[in-house]
Parts: structure tokens; sequence; C-alpha cells
């Protein structure tokens, strides 16, 4: 149903800087560091208009072969791909992002299992999850520096981000079975709705240890474990570079392109 068998699993590794390894709860957390820190999430070909959809050739060119980013449904669908042709044991959900607001369920993210256990793995959430989580109740990890919690209420579970306001949710899913047909139209909302946060400004997000960047329209803010930000504006002129600084390498003409957008 989700064609992984398209997938050069090989090229996706070489893409990430990882190696074939049975399947184990260690390598899924080195596999999924390793994605996470080796491609950005960005909407740059949504701006354009040049977006080539989810389809899993689609996204392997783009995110493996042209080695640019993407948002979560080209994330979830490879990462998940490639861990089902490694062996894990993978279902694709959907999640609600900020659910305790009016937040769209329009999020793609991962429940894997291996060695008797089953995780959480969410390499498409912007700048937030750099190790997948055990789906347990009340579960603590320390994403990049920030502590991130798992709770079950009903068979809803909800992760949320430790901040100085508390913890706030940032997206509650469960074991609704989900489709690619499912994907294609949470996809196509996110990717042309004026009302998308996608379809108006260059989003780009990177997260490493200690440090979050996101460029959001023309502002990059950095962000740090230790409670410093710092802000800066980004005038049409700097994009290519601060894009570039971000890991989203662009043409001659998409930086024309996206210049005049």
């Amino acid at each position: 149903m989700w064609n992984i068998e398209s997938l050069d699993l090989d090229a996706y590794l070489a893409r990430i800087g990882q190696e074939r390894v049975a399947p184990s709860a260690d390598a899924l957390h080195r596999l999924h560091r390793a994605h996470v820190l080796a491609i950005p999430f960005e909407n740059i070909d949504v701006i354009l208009g040049t977006h080539p959809g989810i389809a899993l050739d689609a996204i392997q060119t783009k995110l493996v072969g042209r080695q640019r980013g993407g948002y979560c449904y080209e994330h979830a669908l490879l990462f998940g791909a490639a861990l089902e042709q490694l062996g894990y044991d993978v279902v694709r959900r959907v999640a609600r992002v900020q659910p305790h607001k009016a937040g769209p369920r329009t999020h793609a993210l991962l429940k894997v299992g291996v060695d008797g256990q089953e995780f959480l793995a969410d390499v498409g959430f912007g700048a937030g999850q750099l190790y997948p989580t055990p789906l347990k109740d009340g579960v603590v990890v320390d994403q990049a520096g920030w502590d991130h919690r798992l709770t079950l209420e009903g068979d809803l579970w909800t992760l949320s981000k430790q901040t100085t306001d508390g913890w706030v949710p940032q997206h509650a899913s469960n074991d609704e079975p989900v489709r690619p047909i499912d994907y294609e139209v949470y996809h196509h909302y996110v990717s042309t709705h004026p009302k998308s946060p996608f379809t108006g400004r260059p989003v780009v997000m990177r997260v490493a240890d200690g440090v979050v960047r996101r460029l959001v329209g023309d502002t990059l803010t950095t962000e740090y474990a230790d409670g410093r930000t710092a802000e800066r504006h980004v005038p049409p002129t700097d994009l290519p570079d601060v894009l570039a600084s971000l890991d989203v390498v662009l043409n001659d003409e998409e930086v024309d392109r996206l210049r005049h957008v």
C-alpha cells in the first residue's frame, strides 16, 4: 500500500550517513537522529508552486537525490519506508497539532515497533524531535535540550513540551488507521489552503544539540536550550545564504523565483 519497495535504501542511508544494521531500539535512535540532522524541514517548493507531491519516488528524488528537505509527509513517508525495508514494524499515524487549541489534524508521524517496544518516531515535526519517544504514559525525553512528555488519555497520546509556561501540547494522535489517500488529502490542504502556515511564507527549521534555528518569513530566530534567543531580519538579498546555512541549497532559477515571490 505504501510502495516501500520503490525506495533506494542504500542511497537513503548514504544521505543520512548511516549503514545497514539489524533492527534494534538503539539503531532506531541513531537512524532518527541522523535523519533529523541531515534532512531539513522546509516548505520552499510550496512557496514556489513547484511541489512534486508526496509519492515516494518524488520524495526520494527531492530529499535524497537533490538533497533538499521537506515537511512532515515527505519526512514520515521516507523514514517509514526505510524502516520497513530494514525490518521494523511501522504504522503511519496522523496527529492533531496544538490539540488544546483549534489545531488541524494534519501532522504525519510514525509508530515503530522493535525489541518488544513501541516508539513514536517523529522526524518531520519542524525542529522538535531529535529522538524517538517510547510509547509509555508519562515518559519524558530530552529532545536536544528541551524536555518532551508523552501522556495517554483514553486512546489519545499527547506529546507536550516543557516551557516557562509549563507543559504545552504539541500534537495528539491515536491508532486510527491511515491510508495513502488520507496523506494526499492532508498534503493538499497544507500545501494549497490560504490559511495553511506553509503557503504564504518560507518556513525552514533545524535542530541540533542545544540549539534550534527557525526561518519564518523574513525572520531568523535562534533559540538555545539555556533560554537565550536571538533574532535577525533577513532581506531578500540575504535569503539564499541564510537558506544555505540551514542546509537548503537552491539553484539560481529557484533563488530568482523565491525573491520574486
